[in-house]
């Protein structure tokens, strides 16, 4: 089915340039076709047949859609939902490479390729082919230096055994208090499979039930960002089934952008007659991991010496209204001090994918998002989503911070004070 920019959205806008001290790329650029108005304006002209989607795809490109402009806005503008009506009407005339179609179906399209992708990379990690690879400079060559700045940062992954040792369920600590379905993400479990392994840890010695509902798969959102509207419904559709039989009290995850996107599934679905109702309930039920942890405090702490500041996950921000759990959480850490870092809701230039076919874009941002880390002189920097983890990694590496700032998740930062604060002699 094709999709269509909503008039009624686009004619929200009031043209107030509220938005723009919002927009990180009109920050960067200073030109209206780089900010969220801009934008809306040449949609709005594409709507009424004075310009062809095909003449405003660099604008929609360099778009983060990071969202800031949406709590900026007075009047309510929905630019995400505009941004990806804009993006899917483009995708249908200028399609995404066959290769990136491939992998977004069948990679992170599908449980299975999400198992498969987390084999291969660590194969890949243990022939030790990344020396080869970045001598023939074969990543570049292929995917961009986006995707290549990228590959030189991502931690050893976890190994078969440590994934086949994963239970499908966590029994509570102690009193059960809640039943909760963990949604374990595509690029998330890939990469960070310790940090949903230490969230699981942190949520079942609150006095939770963990389980991992089979048949999950992808968040979607980055087949919506890329236009991909109809693979993204497929993902929806695909989670809320694997989700809704299990009557949770929660579905929890440890990704800004993949709770963003489950979070939206009420809106993605809203026209469906067959799944809106059961996207309303699925969406009602979702929570980010600092959000639930909070809700389930007082949380018992060990000493966590060292000076924490944090970087907003853009999409944990503005779409999930989620700010100030993860730094109360470390306001909280015994023996730590928080120390707010500037400009800490502005985007840190990674937005899903962005960080790969943007770079440039992309490296600007993180480059002044990477002094102002500096200037905190903290010793941690904590993040709260995946792409914003391994961007930050880059980004600290770039700075030359490396053998001073630590990149580490909310996640794995709480699950270790956690542990600091079990009696002696309990399994960690």
């Amino acid at each position: 089915m094709k999709v269509q920019i909503s008039e009624d959205l686009v004619l929200n806008c009031m043209r107030c340039g509220f938005c723009l001290p919002a927009c990180p790329t009109y920050r960067e650029k200073q030109v209206e076709s780089a900010s969220p108005r801009g934008r809306i304006a040449l949609m709005r002209a594409v709507m009424e047949d004075k310009l062809d989607i095909l003449d405003i795809a660099d604008p929609l490109d360099a778009c983060l859609g990071c969202r800031a402009c949406e709590p900026a806005c007075p009047a309510g503008v929905t630019y995400g939902a505009i941004l990806e009506q804009g993006r899917a009407q483009l995708a249908e005339v200028r399609p995404l490479p066959g290769v990136v179609r491939w992998a977004y179906r069948w990679l992170l399209g599908t449980p299975g390729g999400i198992k498969f992708s987390a084999w291969a990379l660590w194969l890949y990690q243990k022939l030790h082919l990344s020396s080869l690879v970045r001598r023939l400079n074969l990543v570049e060559k292929i995917g961009g230096k986006g995707l290549a700045d990228m590959e030189k940062v991502i931690p050893p992954v976890a190994s078969p055994a440590q994934r086949a040792a994963r239970k499908p369920a966590y029994p509570a600590v102690g009193a059960r208090r809640y039943r909760v379905a963990f949604f374990l993400g595509c690029l998330s479990d890939i990469v960070f499979f310790e940090t949903n392994q230490n969230a699981i840890d942190v949520l079942t010695r609150l006095g939770c039930d963990v389980e991992l509902p089979a048949g999950q798969g992808c968040c979607g959102a980055v087949h919506s960002h890329a236009g991909e509207h109809a693979m993204a419904v497929e993902q929806a559709k695909r989670n809320i089934a694997a989700f809704e039989a299990g009557g949770y009290d929660f579905i929890v995850s440890t990704a800004g952008g993949c709770g963003a996107a489950l979070r939206e599934y009420d809106k993605l679905l809203a026209d469906d007659p067959d799944w809106a109702d059961r996207a309303r309930a699925f969406s009602a039920r979702c929570r980010d991991f600092s959000e639930l942890v909070e809700q389930l405090g007082p949380v018992p702490m060990g000493e966590m010496p060292g000076t924490y500041t944090y970087q907003d996950s853009c999409h944990l921000r503005n779409v999930q209204k989620v700010a100030a759990p993860p730094r109360n959480l470390l306001k909280a850490l015994p023996g730590a001090r928080f120390v707010e870092l500037p400009e800490a809701d502005r985007c840190c230039g990674a937005a899903g994918t962005y960080m790969i076919t943007q770079a440039l874009m992309s490296d600007r941002i993180l480059d002044d998002k990477s002094e102002k880390v500096r200037e905190t002189g903290a010793s941690t920097l904590v993040v709260a989503n995946t792409p914003c983890h391994l961007e930050m990694l880059e980004g600290i590496q770039r700075a030359g911070l490396a053998d001073q700032v630590q990149v580490r998740h909310i996640a794995d930062v709480v699950a270790e004070a956690v542990r600091k604060a079990a009696p002696a002699g309990e399994e960690a």
